[in-house]
């Protein structure tokens, strides 16, 4: 019940007009149950006879008609004096509890006479006439639900009086709608502080949709201003503010220690002085009989700063239901903090979690997952594991925002779901890219390794001293970070299921830079007096070489961004395709060709075998790169076909 935490926190001038509410609406309940007493009375005693089942005055007064239904249908005479029912042990109990429910009404409004109902009810009891059990005597049917003439009291004599009562006490708290506040025995200087608040909460108050709660009441009580909002459905789930000239003290208690900190929060852009976050003990509250509870105060320089700060509460309070379960929704998707850190997103951007939830919250994400990538992401397996942090957080934001403008536009569920599917695709592909991002390292540092032998053949050209064991340390450095670099890759690629064809790529950059680097430590055992024609076919095998890398380069940039749809990237890089085939066909040529200038030119040992053994090396180094090429070409068209 709303009305216990009401009491925790000291607020009881509130409740008058809600206690009168629900002393009405026990009144219309435990009228129908007593006439159901009476309807099982009558069925037991001619159960020939159709039975009245009550089922309009059922749902009126908010009862389910079965259960009704059921208990008169069901009822039987035990012996001619007693009466037996299914479920009549619960009518009974309900009927105490609607009677409790008026006098605890009475009493808030007119405790003198509440104490005189409360002193009969008790009276009743002691009698034995609200025993429960699921038979009970026909005598005590009459005495309950009887009304005589004689000094007897019944039950149904004090709820006649009790409800008499009721209706005075509704009479002189009668209230006034304010901006869809119920409001009473306001001054005039308090309607601008409650339109303040209400202005906030009616602009977000359509994210909470079908979730009930956000119900307000406002009333002036020991010299200031009182609003109370009862968010949702959590008894111990209520804000109340007290507003006493333009100082506010924000009284907040929730079942929740992060929700809390977390309403705290969102009021940071306001100098308020924020006290407590103490646990409170309290029967019937959360689930270990506790509540948490804080105190804030903003003191405003003048109204429209006061009435800023309302707002701006008012305007929260539709982020706080359901927040506890979004939370831990998020939680299997990333991490506890960025849960909530997505939340507050959510709240600061007015976009709420509940449409994500109404759409099914979880069972969207599987959705999305199962039908867009079953193989990438495995059962139980969070998001920023498989997409990194910062896109699995704008992932999850963006299903909040889909969800949220879906609902409030009136699109379909499949859309939405189709919108999240389509967004995971799209967060998937730059994992890949950013793998693919990896492989142009390494293409990067291939073509290192082969502009380090270029220099160095030029060196020789221009008969200038060349540092044989800096070429060797440098390039062997290279090909270790390379080496590094590709482990690291092919854990990723295996981690995140990727795609087939970027292993591949790691794997043909990766033996390219192994030639290239071979190549080089030949370079360094050239002799520095080797032919000047030998020179010449070497170095433009080198160009070759570093033509291939800056193919491989550019195609492989053009293809990330084939997926995007873009046409003249799919050209570029099929085009990149073929020009990777014809440097090794043109390394083909050349290396062939330098062999042959090897075999005539009767040169030494050692420049024979040197010469012979670099061009080698480089010309199966373009052979990775062509090879590359066809992998280029089926990981594009892949991305054509989708």
């Amino acid at each position: 019940m709303k009305t216990q935490i009401i009491r925790e926190l000291g607020q009881g001038d509130m409740l008058l007009p809600s206690l009168v509410a629900e002393g009405l609406a026990a009144n219309d309940r435990i009228k129908v149950r007593m006439s159901a007493l009476q309807a099982a009375h009558q069925h037991a005693e001619a159960p020939d006879r159709p039975a009245s089942e009550l089922v309009v005055e059922s749902q009126a007064a908010g009862i389910a008609p079965a259960a009704i239904a059921t208990l008169i249908a069901g009822a039987h005479l035990i012996g001619g004096e007693r009466l037996a029912a299914p479920n009549l042990a619960k009518l009974m109990k309900e009927i105490q509890d609607d009677a409790a429910t008026m006098v605890r009404a009475v009493s808030a409004g007119a405790p003198v006479d509440g104490e005189k109902a409360n002193a009969r009810l008790n009276a009743i009891r002691d009698a034995g006439l609200l025993e429960t059990g699921n038979e009970i005597e026909i005598s005590r049917i009459g005495r309950l639900t009887g009304v005589t003439e004689s000094a007897t009291d019944s039950l149904h004599r004090l709820v006649m009086d009790l409800h008499k009562r009721l209706n005075g006490l509704a009479a002189s708290c009668s209230e006034e709608n304010l901006s869809g506040a119920h409001v009473f025995g306001l001054h005039a200087e308090d309607r601008s502080a409650v339109e303040g608040f209400m202005k906030g909460l009616n602009e977000t108050r359509a994210l909470k949709f079908d979730h009930p709660g956000l119900d307000t009441m406002a009333t002036r009580s020991g010299g200031r201003l009182l609003i109370q909002n009862d968010i949702g459905t959590t008894d111990a789930h209520v804000v109340v503010i007290a507003v006493k000239k333009d100082v506010i003290t924000v009284t907040y208690s929730d079942v929740h220690l992060a929700r809390t900190k977390f309403f705290i929060s969102l009021f940071d852009r306001f100098e308020a002085n924020w006290s407590g976050l103490d646990r409170h003990a309290a029967v019937g509250l959360g689930e270990d009989n506790s509540f948490y509870l804080i105190t804030g105060q903003y003191q405003a320089n003048h109204a429209s700063d006061r009435n800023e700060f309302l707002a701006a509460v008012g305007a929260a309070l539709v982020f706080l239901i359901d927040w506890n379960k979004a939370r831990k929704l998020l939680r299997s998707w990333v991490t506890k903090d960025d849960a909530t850190r997505i939340l507050e997103w959510a709240a600061r951007n007015r976009i709420g979690h509940r449409g994500f939830l109404e759409l099914g919250g979880n069972e969207l994400l599987g959705s999305a997952v199962r039908n867009a990538a079953p193989t990438r992401i495995g059962f139980g397996e969070r998001l920023d594991q498989v997409l990194g942090r910062s896109a699995a957080i704008d992932f999850l934001k963006a299903a909040l925002r889909a969800s949220t403008g879906a609902l409030l536009a009136g699109r379909s569920v499949r859309m939405v779901r189709d919108q999240i599917e389509a967004d995971l695709v799209r967060h998937l592909e730059r994992v890949d890219g950013a793998l693919l991002a990896v492989v142009l390292r390494q293409i990067g540092l291939a073509h290192d390794i082969v502009a380090a032998i270029s220099r160095h053949i030029a060196a020789l050209q221009a008969g200038l001293p060349a540092d044989r064991k800096e070429l060797t340390r440098r390039c062997g450095h290279i090909e270790q970070k390379a080496d590094r670099i590709a482990l690291e890759a092919r854990k990723e690629v295996s981690r995140l299921n990727a795609r087939p064809t970027i292993g591949q790529f790691i794997d043909r950059a990766e033996e390219a830079i192994d030639e290239f680097e071979q190549a080089a430590f030949i370079a360094s055992l050239m002799p520095d007096l080797t032919d000047k024609a030998l020179l010449v076919a070497l170095a433009e095998l080198c160009t070759i070489g570093l033509t291939a890398t800056e193919v491989a380069a550019t195609g492989l940039a053009a293809a990330t961004d084939v997926s995007e749809g873009r046409r003249a990237d799919s050209e570029d890089a099929l085009s990149a395709v073929t020009r990777l085939i014809d440097a090794e066909h043109a390394a083909d040529g050349r290396e062939r060709a330098t062999t042959a200038l090897v075999f005539s030119g009767g040169f030494d040992v050692a420049t024979s075998l040197s010469v012979l053994e670099l061009a080698r090396a480089i010309e199966r180094a373009t052979d990775r790169f062509a090879g590359f090429g066809h992998l280029l070409r089926r990981h594009i068209m892949i991305d054509l076909a989708a």
